[in-house]
């Protein structure tokens, strides 16, 4: 009987995990979708939360987007009133970046959102199962420390 095609391939460890990460891309993706925001809006603003009032090239260093595409991403935020970009106080020639209040209130709905997803993704793993595989992701993802 021949071999499964590409059973090789998704044989190895990297091409599982590559597709359990876009599965959990599409479904955080969708959650977010549903409240009218892109992925790497949810990831600037909460950025913006954690950091704010951060100079805009500090936010796109800390997030690793190129300067063009934070721009882009920021004009967008900037005009559904979620962001606003003001002279940064300790150096004018630079923009800082903040939530406005209604930036606040979306970015809990996405985390939310977020969350509901990634137990979705996790649902079929048991608790003690979701503690090892989320310990084994961190040691084997360099993020660890």
């Amino acid at each position: 009987m021949p071999e499964a095609p590409l059973s090789a391939i998704r044989s190895l460890p990297s091409w599982l995990l590559g597709r359990a990460a876009a599965r959990g891309r599409a479904l955080v993706a969708e959650a977010l979708a549903v409240e009218g925001i892109k992925m790497w809006h949810h990831v600037v603003l909460s950025a913006v939360r954690d950091l704010a009032p951060v100079a805009q090239a500090d936010l796109g260093r800390s997030v690793g987007l190129d300067p063009k595409d934070l721009v882009g991403i920021l004009n967008d935020l900037q005009s559904a009133g979620l962001a606003v970009r003001e002279p940064d106080p300790n150096d004018r020639r630079k923009n800082a970046v903040s939530l406005t209040e209604e930036g606040q209130r979306v970015l809990r709905r996405c985390e939310k959102a977020a969350r509901e997803a990634n137990e979705a993704l996790l649902a079929p793993l048991s608790a003690a199962e979701r503690d090892h595989f989320m310990g084994m992701l961190i040691r084997i993802s360099g993020t660890e420390g």
